[in-house]
């Protein structure tokens, strides 16, 4: 099931930080570089978090999406699932989730460039590469886009 979560508690923060760490790390690995920030996140910094939480609940937290709605476009900024539920259908599930519930908004969304799963994920639910940009020495990342 996927639900709203409250991220400002701290328990569902500690359920977010569990498997937000090991994700990018497996992300960290596939693009070489070890400095994405969410690997490192404190607890507190998800709880202050401005973004909405959606997650799915199976016993419990196997994934989720977090993202902002500005004006007519959400901006997605992250997409995690547990390693240990990895090929499961778990991330469409949550992009196919969020793109019906906010159908009359155009989405964006960043990725490794190197982040092959990912990649192949959003352009297969629709979403094209609009730009590459460097986010340090040779790392490059991808912006995709999908009209409503």
């Amino acid at each position: 099931m996927i639900i709203k979560l409250d991220h400002w508690q701290k328990e569902t923060a500690e359920a977010i930080q569990r498997i937000q760490k090991p994700a990018y790390e497996v992300e960290a690995k596939l693009i070489g570089f070890d400095g994405i920030p969410q690997i490192e996140e404190p607890v507190e910094e998800i709880q202050k978090s401005d973004e909405v939480f959606m997650g799915i609940v199976e016993e419990r937290l196997k994934g989720f999406i977090s993202f902002k709605e500005i004006g007519k476009t959400i901006d997605i900024h992250r997409l995690v699932v547990d390693p240990a539920a990895f090929r499961q259908g778990l991330g469409k599930r949550l992009l196919v989730h969020l793109i019906e519930q906010y159908g009359n908004h155009d989405f964006v969304v960043s990725t490794g460039t190197a982040n092959q799963p990912a990649v192949n994920l959003y352009e297969s639910m629709g979403f094209t590469e609009q730009k590459r940009f460097e986010v340090a020495p040779g790392i490059m990342c991808s912006k995709f886009f999908k009209r409503k």
